[in-house]
């Protein structure tokens, strides 16, 4: 029973602690020191190297546990191998995941702002297409059109050429009436001026003989 109450009293503490506190994180800056020599007695050549601070391994001693490392200002100096991993550290990590979710967010941004773009240009396209299309559908309205005007040109043409040569031909036919006609009326006139005058002779003649063909009265003698 004891021990029962020992354990309601525990948890009824963690749950007042739990109520009352924050949440924090433990940060994992850490500073190692830089010394003349592998041991802690040695002078200390730089006061502490950031975690995360990548440097040069020169070498390294399996019995003292140090290494010889150069820092990226070209300092010299020991510290314990324990402080070294391959990897970088959790906040390093982190930065350059950061650096690379940035990196990718820009891209997608201007990935998605060229997007837009190509989408404006392509709907301006469709859109010029369109009228493009329809001008073209008009344009070849207008060929036919044109096309049929000329046919008809050329039919006219063909025609005027037909009628202008009957118009020649009619022409020659009046010329040659005219010219016939003419004939005819000079003939004419010639029988006209002929007959007159054999009407005329045939007039002087019966006047001459009709008196002498007349019997005549003759005399009586005894009377």
């Amino acid at each position: 029973m004891r021990y029962f109450f020992s354990v309601c009293f525990a948890l009824f503490a963690l749950a007042s602690s739990t109520l009352s506190a924050e949440t924090m994180f433990i940060d994992d800056t850490l500073v190692v020191p830089l010394r003349a020599g592998e041991s802690l007695e040695y002078r200390i050549v730089h006061k502490g190297v950031k975690s995360g601070t990548a440097v040069t391994v020169l070498s390294k001693n399996k019995s003292t546990g140090y290494a010889y490392v150069e820092t990226p200002d070209g300092i010299k100096g020991y510290m314990p191998e324990r402080f070294l991993t391959d990897t970088p550290i959790a906040r390093a990590r982190l930065a350059d995941m950061q650096k690379q979710l940035d990196s990718a967010l820009k891209k997608y941004q201007d990935t998605l702002s060229t997007y837009n773009q190509l989408k404006t240009d392509f709907d301006a396209l469709s859109q010029n297409h369109q009228k493009i299309s329809k001008d073209s559908a008009t344009l070849n309205e207008e060929l036919n059109r044109i096309r049929t005007i000329s046919s008809n040109a050329v039919n006219l043409d063909a025609r005027n050429k037909e009628l202008h040569e009957q118009n020649e031909k009619l022409r020659s036919d009046v010329e040659l009436l005219t010219t016939e006609n003419q004939h005819l009326k000079d003939n004419s006139d010639t029988n006209f001026m002929m007959i007159g005058g054999g009407l005329v002779t045939l007039g002087i003649f019966l006047a001459l003989i009709v008196p002498m063909l007349r019997p005549t009265k003759k005399h009586d003698s005894w009377v």
